[in-house]
Parts: structure tokens; C-alpha cells; sequence
């Protein structure tokens, strides 16, 4: 397949490429216009404008992972990039593939398991209905603006993708350096859910809504069997043979990163992969100590 890629240069977009391409798939990379340390792929300029439908002609599919990252402090001015770059970004893109004359026949989308919000031990299906703030009214609307490829009936997939652990980055990434040291711990109580996933199986989730016609909507991605803080804290702390005995209590959490604090690292959700495993997705890590020993080996 021909496929179009946003957010390439992200975490799971830098990943994802060469996988599509191992796979022996054709990545053509949508890129910022005013980005010069890329030199080649189709340009575009979110929030302010979309790709030209007829540059796009020829592509069988479309993963879109493009988003301002959200670890970080959240000021207004903050948050309203972090919502425009999803929302208005997302907007543009499926708006333009609704103009093509032959249009993909899937687009995958990312969204994020942040649509439920902050609920406790609940179990959490696609079907449940989002929470309330900041995250669920972004991810909701992020899901939304999709719209317009499916009403072209391009089939839609939205992935509600979990906490993504790789050594190279994300909250792996910035939990190592600590943890080696000895100094980790839960964060808060640690009876917050987290419901994680293994870059390989979201690599292969991609892999498998791009190519399962019969996928489509939401769909979790995360692995099958979330754990609590403390759960993930002391496997952590067993694989790496490190002590866990300095906990991040929630007021410093506040104090440090304000709402961001509440909405993301003290927040819990129980989410389970309901639409991946009814379509058999088979997962390579669905164990929360055999992803990290493999990560991390």
C-alpha cells in the first residue's frame, strides 16, 4: 500500500515507518512546510492549512498520528495548541481527503484512552461512555472532525491509544533515569490504573486497522491487562533490580505540573482492547513484565 503518515518524526511515528516499510509498504510522510530538516513528502500547515487533495493522489491509506505533546505544564495558552493541533489538524487533513476524486479507502486516526477521563477502578470498553475536562472534551472532539472522510466513506478507524512504553521516549523513558538510580516510586496513592501498551503491539495495531476491513471506529490500544501505579511500579522496580521506596506525592505532582498532574499521572483508567481482541488481534506483549524485560533487556 501507498501510505500517507503525519506526526513521522513523534514516537510512534519515527517507529512506525520503518515497520510499514519492513512490511513492504510505500511511507510518504505529510510534513510542516516550514520544517527544513525534512526535505521530501507532502506539505501541509496545521492549524492553518491542509494538504492539496491533488497531491495526495494514489494513496491507499492514511495514518494520522500528528498532536502537541501534552507532558508539560498546561497554561491556557498550552492547551488551546494542545487542542487546535488535534483538533483542527484532524479537520484539515479529512477535509482534503474528502475532496479527492479517488479517496483512501481507510483512514487511522489516533485519539487517546484520555476520552474517559479520570473512573476509578471501572473497566473501561469502547462503548463506555467519555468522562468529563479538559482530555475527554480534546479527545472527543479529535474523534469528531474525522468525520468528513467517513461521511466520504472512507473507513475510519479511531485509536484510543494507552500509556506507549519504549525505552526511547515517553513515560518509560522519563521514568528510567530515576529508577535506575534507586529513587523511583508510585506516584500519589499508585492505585491509579494505567493502562499501557508495548510499541510493538501499537506498531502491530496499526498494521492490523489498516489492513482488517472489517475494524472500524474506536478501538483501544492498549494491552489487555492494565496494572495499578504501584503494580507498575514494582514490577518496574523488579526487572531493573532497583529499589522503589521514593514515592511522588500527589501535592508535589500539583505543584510541579498543576492540572496535568490530576488529569494524566494521578488520573485512572481500566481500559480493555474489547474491539482488538473480538477481532482476534493476537498480542505479543500482553504482560506488563514481559513487555519491559524486552524493552528494557
Amino acid at each position: 500500500m501507498k501510505i500517507l503518515l503525519s506526526g513521522s518524526s513523534g514516537l510512534v511515528g519515527s517507529a512506525l515507518t520503518p515497520f510499514l516499510v519492513s512490511e513492504g509498504h510505500d511511507v510518504i510522510k505529510l510534513v510542516r512546510s516550514q520544517n527544513p530538516t525534512i526535505h521530501s513528502g507532502i506539505t501541509w500547515d496545521p492549524p492553518r492549512r491542509g494538504p492539496d487533495p491533488d497531491a495526495l493522489t494514489g494513496v491507499d491509506a492514511v495514518v494520522h498520528l500528528a498532536g502537541e505533546g501534552i507532558t508539560a505544564r498546561w497554561t491556557e495558552g498550552k492547551k488551546q495548541v494542545i487542542r487546535e493541533s488535534r483538533t483542527k489538524g484532524t479537520l484539515l487533513l479529512a477535509t482534503a481527503l474528502a475532496k479527492m476524486k479517488t479517496p483512501p479507502k481507510v483512514l487511522v486516526s489516533a485519539s487517546a484512552i484520555g476520552i474517559y477521563g479520570n473512573r476509578g477502578a471501572e473497566i473501561l470498553r469502547e462503548t463506555s461512555a467519555p468522562g468529563t475536562g479538559f482530555l475527554p472534551d480534546v479527545c472527543k472532539e479529535w474523534e469528531v472532525t474525522t468525520k468528513p472522510a467517513a461521511d466520504k466513506g472512507i473507513r475510519v478507524v479511531n485509536l484510543r491509544i494507552g500509556v506507549v512504553l519504549s525505552r526511547f521516549g515517553g513515560a518509560l523513558g522519563k521514568m528510567l533515569l530515576p529508577f535506575k538510580l534507586g529513587v523511583g516510586g508510585k506516584i500519589g496513592s499508585g492505585a491509579q490504573y494505567m493502562s499501557w501498551i508495548a510499541m510493538d503491539d501499537v506498531l502491530g495495531v496499526i498494521l492490523f486497522a489498516l489492513t482488517n476491513e472489517s475494524l472500524r471506529g474506536p478501538v483501544n490500544t492498549v494491552a489487555p491487562r492494565p496494572v495499578t501505579n504501584a503494580e507498575y511500579t514494582k514490577i518496574l522496580g523488579k526487572v531493573l533490580a532497583r529499589p522503589t521506596i521514593f514515592p511522588l506525592p500527589a501535592p508535589v505532582a500539583r505543584l510541579v505540573l498543576g492540572e496535568m498532574a490530576d488529569a494524566v499521572l494521578l488520573a485512572s483508567a481500566r481500559v480493555e482492547p474489547t474491539a482488538l481482541t473480538n477481532k482476534a488481534y493476537k498480542f505479543r506483549y500482553p504482560d506488563l513484565e514481559g513487555a519491559l524485560r524486552h524493552l528494557l533487556s
